[in-house]
């Protein structure tokens, strides 16, 4: 006997204010967002349920496409984007200026050059992963819709391949990507396989 459980997250689309290092910070999704997503969700779907992060820019989204679909809907805080600390509200062109190489330093080494105040990565890692296991647990057999974000999905993947999560910043996530896991389950263990990571919507 195998189980087969597929997991698909699915970044947010661009928030109100454009590209930033907004982490925590609860933006709404801008119009162009909705249609990013809408067009990552178009078309038929096997999906079972429906989970997300708290913030707003996931959660209005998912709780508007449940209703449509008339799916399960669950929110789950341990899918909220890492803290960025000092970084939160600033673009890359500000930290740019003001830290020149800090952005490749911290994608380079996430463990050792985080931004003053910000979330620890093995924290961060953490919780992804105990939200990654609780989703398999509630859901074993189904097809489960996860509204997140970039760190989120790039925790995730680490998690499921065995990867350090100091490698995750190697993984590009763009706004409304979709990153679809499958996990089969038989007597002999457990084989977690990323099926496919879309690029997600164009920068524009």
């Amino acid at each position: 006997m195998k189980t087969l459980t597929h997991l698909d997250f699915l970044r947010h689309g661009e928030p109100v204010g454009g590209r930033k290092y907004r982490g925590q910070t609860d933006d709404p999704l801008s119009d162009k967002g909705w249609q990013q997503m809408r067009a990552a969700t178009a078309g038929e779907q096997a999906w079972t349920a429906v989970v997300t992060s708290p913030l707003s820019r996931c959660r209005d989204f998912a709780e508007a496409l449940a209703r449509e679909r008339a799916l399960a809907l669950g929110v789950d805080e341990r899918l909220k984007e890492v803290g960025f600390g000092a970084w939160e509200g600033r673009t890359h062109a500000e930290l740019e200026q003001n830290e020149p190489g800090a952005v490749f330093a911290f994608k380079r080494l996430p463990r050792d050059r985080r931004p003053a105040g910000a979330e620890p990565l093995s924290g961060f890692h953490d919780r992804v992963a105990a939200a990654y296991e609780a989703l398999l647990d509630a859901h074993r057999g189904g097809h489960v819709l996860v509204v997140c974000h970039a760190g989120v999905i790039r925790m995730a993947i680490c998690h499921a391949l065995g990867l350090s999560p100091g490698q995750a910043y190697r993984l590009n996530v763009g706004s409304a990507a979709m990153a679809r896991v499958r996990v089969e389950e038989r007597d002999a263990g457990r084989l977690d396989t990323l099926l496919d990571l879309s690029v997600g919507a164009k920068p524009t």
